[in-house]
């Protein structure tokens, strides 16, 4: 594979063996290149295998086959070049904010005082500078999401991968939540690979949409999003932003549809 993009997934699939059952296949022969920078995100079907495809180019499942390479070098396991946020925020409840971004340096075996001036440096991106003292029960939803971007921002990784990050949060906070991501990505200049099921999510954050079939997943279409940035919750009423939801949707559609009649 050649290095001109930061992330290559070759042909990936991944089937899942079940005790006396037929064997699950989850994808079929995914191929998606992902620029250096760039902010991309994955709909699909719910049990389409988007989640699944995080995992494995984090490393934490291997694919039945396929490669996956980042920077050029197939993954085989987790790696300091890549970080996921999940859908839980997952702090740890008994340290402080501060404590918690800089948890990963820490395990890296990084000296508390670098690992908490960059957990300051990230906590001060997030938009939670005055709250490193806190513990994760004294802070809302959003906010523990902001310290979950922070902690998966302050190990350095190449690639961000995002699963769900705003599923648990009311509407209001996840479209500011929305906005404070695209500034958090814009001003760290990190390469995002989000997974979601919100449509207008996908299209208002990302450079290219990726549409999932229904299961088994395969790559149904690429949508360039070519909408201009900066950008703010006002685009959401522009029509070429709701003519592109759509276009989306309709493809979602078509594939929820299909699989039922099968």
């Amino acid at each position: 594979m050649t290095t001109d993009y930061i992330l290559e997934v070759a042909g990936v699939s991944k089937t899942f063996k079940r005790a006396g059952q037929a064997e699950l296949v989850a994808l079929r022969d995914i191929d998606i290149k992902v620029p250096r920078g760039a902010f991309i995100s994955i709909v699909g079907a719910s049990g389409s295998g988007k989640s699944t495809l995080l995992r494995i180019i984090d490393g934490l499942l291997p694919p039945t086959g396929g490669t996956v390479c980042v920077n050029g070098k197939v993954v085989t396991r987790p790696g300091p070049d890549r970080a996921v946020v999940f859908q839980n925020d997952s702090l740890l409840p008994w340290k402080t904010v501060i404590e918690n971004v800089a948890y990963g340096l820490t395990l890296a075996g990084v000296k508390w005082k670098e690992a908490s001036r960059t957990g300051r440096r990230f906590i001060e991106l997030a938009g939670l500078a005055g709250f490193e003292n806190h513990y994760p029960h004294q802070l809302s939803g959003g906010m523990r999401q902001r310290v979950n971007v922070a902690r998966g921002l302050a190990v350095d990784p190449d690639i961000l991968l995002l699963d769900e990050p705003f599923a648990a949060l009311d509407a209001q906070t996840r479209e500011i939540m929305q906005t404070e991501l695209l500034r958090i990505w814009q001003e760290s200049g990190k390469t995002v690979l989000l997974i979601t099921h919100q449509i207008d999510e996908a299209v208002f954050l990302s450079d290219e949409v990726i549409v999932f079939s229904a299961r088994p997943g395969t790559v149904r279409r690429r949508l360039p999003i070519p909408l201009p940035r900066p950008r703010d919750l006002d685009l959401k009423r522009a029509p070429q932003f709701v003519g592109l939801v759509d276009e989306i949707w309709k493809l979602i559609e078509q594939e929820v549809r299909a699989s039922a009649r099968t």
